[in-house]
């Protein structure tokens, strides 16, 4: 059988019902869509993960106060308020463990803070100069927190980017500005810039003043609600992570570590686990997803078993000038591929507009990737070599007498 001819009696079947044609080609449709869009906010999320870790700060270890009961958990009180790491214990880490790069610890609490008429709720974080660094915060205006502003004890604030849109109003430059934080008058020194994120943890949404200050006017005690240490390199942070474990050990007077009252979160361990679960949840979507292709499929085999019984004559009568059971089923089995490729072009295409405007009106981070575009087409080549296999099997196996007796 020649291509061409191939073609044309292929676009003459499908033209023929228009309508049962369109609604099989919709099912094909309305599972790639769902699965590129599917696929689309899994890959999206894990995106979406990765980066909100690479912003907590690169090589990064985290020393938390409170007893660790087992892998991943930790006995905390309510808002980080457990009180087992001082500022000693991070100057003890600066002069004694090798391989770190920076250390900013931080003491953080929530309080109201008034402006000129307005006020808002947010957390506060005192810490040191490097922590601008280690998070990899950058200015928007003015300056970070200076370690002298931070020895001199010095009453000054940098505002994240939400908490100076809620106090003075977007596009505004507050620097200069005074607020009002548990009573006491702060001189506003910066603006960082924003970096996304939203909740309880997000960096935009956070006032930072100097670590000292924070101890002495807002929390009263020395203590430290966690430490950062940022290590040299990434193959650095396990001897570093277990130099500090050591050392904090000794200093606490613990002799068995199951019972130590800290524990050191890695970076790498938490971007690893983020890593896996953003994926086993991106297969878990195209697994739910891919359900309306099967059903597609069965849609293109029961269209392709009604039209093979409808063509029995036609069947009976090419087998009868000729034509043989390869060019019957190859027939047949074109029809069956040309309705899935057309339908996966339309549901590719679907699938990335629904991604756009989920992103757009949605506020849902979605990732369109070229593998997801190529694995849509692939499954609809399968579907409609699967689906439509058995129903052009069975048109070629027809015993041309008994087809052309067919009525």
């Amino acid at each position: 059988m020649i291509f061409i001819d191939l073609l044309q009696e292929t676009q003459a079947a499908i033209t023929m019902n228009k309508v049962r044609s369109g609604l099989t080609i919709l099912g094909i449709v309305i599972g790639i869509g769902s699965v590129v869009a599917m696929v689309s906010i899994g890959q999206g999320a894990a995106k979406s993960i990765q980066s909100n870790i690479e912003s907590m700060g690169s090589n990064l270890l985290t020393v938390m106060p409170g007893a660790q009961r087992n892998i991943g958990t930790q006995i905390r009180s309510a808002g980080g308020s457990a009180q087992s790491l001082t500022q000693e214990d991070a100057e003890a880490i600066i002069e004694e463990v090798s391989l770190i790069k920076a250390i900013a610890p931080y003491v953080s609490k929530s309080y109201q803070i008034t402006a000129k008429g307005t006020n808002t709720n947010t957390r506060i974080l005192g810490t040191n100069e490097a922590y601008a660094d280690i998070k990899s915060i950058e200015m928007e205006s003015g300056v970070f927190i200076s370690q002298q502003q931070n020895e001199n004890y010095s009453k000054v604030a940098v505002l994240g980017s939400t908490v100076r849109d809620d106090l003075f109003g977007e596009e505004t430059d507050p620097t200069g500005e005074k607020i009002r934080i548990n009573g006491i008058i702060f001189t506003i020194i910066g603006v960082t810039k924003s970096k996304g994120g939203t909740g309880f943890n997000s960096e935009d949404d956070m006032v930072y003043v100097p670590l000292y200050t924070a101890q002495r006017f807002l929390t009263g005690n020395k203590y430290l609600s966690s430490i950062y240490v940022q290590a040299q390199d990434q193959e650095s942070m396990t001897l570093v992570e277990e130099e500090i474990t050591n050392l904090l050990l000794v200093r606490h007077d613990i002799t068995d570590s199951a019972s130590a009252d800290f524990s050191i979160m890695n970076q790498a361990d938490l971007a690893e686990t983020a890593s896996s679960s953003a994926s086993t949840f991106t297969m878990l979507l195209g697994a739910i997803a891919g359900i309306s292709l099967i059903v597609g499929g069965i849609g293109i085999m029961n269209m392709m078993l009604t039209t093979v019984t409808e063509r029995t004559r036609e069947i009976g009568l090419r087998k009868a000038i000729g034509a043989k059971n390869r060019d019957i089923s190859l027939q047949f089995l074109a029809e069956a591929i040309t309705l899935t490729l057309i339908g996966g072009v339309i549901g590719t295409a679907l699938g990335w507009v629904i991604s756009i405007l989920m992103t757009k009106f949605g506020d849902i981070t979605t990732s369109v990737s070229t593998a997801s575009v190529l694995l849509a087409f692939g499954v609809s080549a399968a579907i409609g070599i699967g689906f439509g296999y058995y129903p052009a099997r069975r048109a070629a196996s027809l015993n041309p007498i008994e087809a052309l007796r067919y009525e």
